[in-house]
């Protein structure tokens, strides 16, 4: 019988190794799955290359991550936000490397590598420094460029409730770039609010079927982590 449930954050990301690429999901702290971040801060794989949105908040979550300088390389769209410092010094000191990619590139190239799609032509970045080496075409007399897809090793993700074959749903706004994410990796491990019995999920409601998922955690508490970041948290703790 299917059951994609773990007892521990630190069987959820065991099989995590160095030099591999990571999703990790949320729209600044909105479904970041921080409790999975901090076990692969514990686990201590190196050398990662990281796809999100941006890098994270304070010394918590994902600026924590990247802090402890297990992060080679970040793919995201924004690495600065208002209360991130860790990457910005790191870039500076030329200990980190950035690929910046616009956000619906970001979300199509994600999606695009869940779907098998290698590549794609956008007109978002044609005629800026983020097209300079790249393949253009034209297209009924507009200019595109081509972006490839992104797929991972792992994904981290955050939902509401799961149930123990991995279906998902998500809260509000959390959902974000979380379920593109679930189809882009080899392995998608979960953090959920609840896990329910099976059953007990409606199947018009699921938005991440199980078939993309092949770990939950049930992380009833999370952390906020804008709370964090006021109360000048930082992690380790």
């Amino acid at each position: 019988m299917i059951n994609k449930i773990v007892n521990s954050r630190a069987e959820a990301v065991q099989g995590v190794f160095d030099g591999a690429t990571i999703m990790i999901g949320g729209f600044g702290e909105a479904g970041s799955p921080i409790e999975l971040i901090h076990a692969l801060i514990d686990h201590g794989a190196k050398n990662l290359t990281v796809v999100s949105n941006n890098t994270g908040s304070g010394y918590v979550g994902l600026a924590a991550l990247i802090a402890n300088k297990q992060v080679k390389k970040m793919i995201c769209s924004f690495p600065r936000t208002a209360n991130s410092t860790v990457f910005a010094e790191l870039y500076s000191a030329g200990e980190i490397e950035l690929e910046l990619v616009p956000q619906g590139t970001l979300a199509e190239r994600i999606r695009s590598g869940g779907a098998g799609i290698p590549a794609f032509y956008t007109p978002a970045s044609v005629n800026t420094p983020l097209a300079d080496g790249k393949e253009s075409r034209m297209f009924n007399g507009k200019q595109y460029v081509l972006e490839y897809g992104i797929k991972a090793d792992f994904s981290l993700v955050k939902c509401e409730r799961a149930d123990r074959y991995g279906n998902l749903v998500y809260h509000a706004t959390a959902r974000n770039f979380n379920p593109i994410m679930c189809a882009a990796a080899q392995e998608t491990i979960v953090q959920a609010k609840s896990i329910v019995d099976a059953g007990q999920i409606d199947p018009e409601t699921v938005i991440t079927p199980g078939i993309y998922v092949n770990k939950v955690i049930e992380i009833n508490q999370p952390v906020n982590e804008s709370e964090l970041v006021a109360d000048k948290k930082s992690y380790p703790w």
